[in-house]
């Protein structure tokens, strides 16, 4: 950053949800130095968010290249900070926009059967992933990871009466959803949620960690019930013997990390990614991921405030 604020390799005009993420930090930065170019930045984020392209309904595009299309992980990419600068310098109407960013993806994406939530929505439904009614075919367990962490941070900042109730609702059954197919003998989840027995499935570490911090962080707020702080302990517990290894150099290591997963073209010209289970099973497995480090240290804080 320089001192005007401006982001160093930054184009708002690419319309990349995922760029507004980082940003939270600013807020922290700016109210503990007073520093004026992090409120600039601040600034740069959020007009972003004031011209990124949206569905008819309101929800913004995952990105400039994906058309017409929301998914999950957009929500914790832009939702948090939209709602903490609500808060920290807005004029609340912002409040209205991070809600209905919440509840409108959570009404298109959700199965009634199992309560979980389809990894994309294509309003358009023109994708090659998308059924009928515009959603992917397939319940990734990243991608209501990254939706679950983002519902959890912003009733952090949402006050009563601004939509407060509805988000917590959605957290709750969307986390009751996830608890009913937490792996029984490691406590932990997998890649693909609802099919565990299907070979080529894999337990993954990074959307375990992510249930884990929304579980235990709800719990801890009071959002959710006492006993979902249970399934979190249960769930941390099997993070540490499923995936944590300790290398002759000493270092700790966090394995079986789903490197990354979308949907239709790639950013790089990708082979299409096509929302079905052999897709998402087949992206390469890592370990030390920062998407999997990140969302264990979150976890790891969270429970240890949990157990006090």
């Amino acid at each position: 950053m320089n001192a005007d604020g401006a982001i160093a390799t930054y184009r708002p005009d690419e319309h990349n949800i995922d760029h507004i993420n980082p940003g939270k930090v600013l807020f922290a930065l700016h109210r503990e130095t007073g520093d004026e170019r992090y409120r600039r930045a601040i600034e740069l984020l959020r007009g972003q968010l004031r011209t990124q392209p949206r569905v008819a309904a309101g929800g913004f595009w995952h990105k400039g290249i994906y058309p017409h299309q929301m998914w999950l992980d957009g929500i914790y990419m832009g939702s948090p900070f939209l709602a903490e600068y609500a808060a920290t310098f807005g004029d609340g109407g912002e409040y209205d926009d991070v809600v209905r960013q919440i509840t409108l993806i959570y009404d298109r994406t959700r199965d009634l059967r199992s309560g979980l939530l389809a990894h994309g929505w294509d309003e358009s439904r023109t994708q090659g992933w998308a059924d009928a009614e515009g959603r992917s075919r397939s319940f990734w367990a990243r991608g209501i990871g990254w939706y679950a962490m983002a519902c959890v941070d912003v009733l952090d900042h949402l006050p009563p009466g601004a939509g407060r109730d509805s988000v917590a609702r959605i957290l709750r059954d969307t986390l009751d959803a996830v608890v009913r197919v937490q792996d029984p003998r490691s406590g932990v989840w997998w890649q693909v949620l609802d099919r565990p027995a299907r070979p080529g499935n894999y337990l993954e570490s990074s959307a375990s960690c992510m249930f884990t911090y929304a579980l235990a962080k709800g719990a801890r707020r009071g959002h959710l019930a006492a006993a979902q702080a249970e399934a979190a302990r249960r769930a941390y517990d099997g993070i540490v013997r499923e995936f944590v290894r300790l290398v002759p150099t000493g270092a700790v290591e966090i394995e079986r990390i789903c490197r990354g997963a979308g949907l239709g073209i790639g950013p790089n010209g990708q082979p299409a990614r096509d929302g079905s289970f052999e897709y998402y099973v087949s992206e390469p497995i890592v370990a030390n991921d920062p998407k999997g480090v990140g969302a264990f240290l979150l976890a790891s804080v969270e429970l240890e405030a949990v157990r006090g």
